[in-house]
């Protein structure tokens, strides 16, 4: 028997610009698991819970390779920070800021996002 989904009426929205977007339902979302959605303007956010319940959002688009793969990644934390680790060349970006641990020159968008 597989246990159904805890729901609740809380949505993941990220800030665009100067308004918040809605991305998701909140219990769809694992800690160290990825969901990627599309933003109005076609662009793909990767977003992420950890087990203490914070929220992230990066772009998806590994900037080193082009693909749209950041929310297949995985997740830990690296001196206190957490990250994301690219599925394909392993690059690691930072979940709050979205800077490349590995290459300082290289970084993602974060976005703020909440649970509301």
């Amino acid at each position: 028997m597989t246990p159904a989904l805890e729901t609740t009426d809380l949505k993941v929205r990220i800030q665009l610009t100067d308004a918040w977007f809605t991305v998701c339902d909140l219990s769809v979302l694992l800690p160290g698991r990825g969901v990627a959605a599309l933003l109005p303007d076609g662009r793909q956010v990767a977003v992420f819970t950890d087990r203490t319940g914070g929220l992230y959002a990066v772009d998806n688009r590994d900037p080193f390779t082009g693909a749209a793969v950041l929310s297949r990644g995985l997740t830990g934390t690296h001196r206190g920070r957490p990250f994301v680790a690219s599925p394909l060349l392993k690059q690691r970006f930072d979940l709050e800021t979205g800077r490349c641990l590995d290459d300082g020159t290289v970084r993602v968008t974060a976005y703020r996002v909440k649970a509301a």
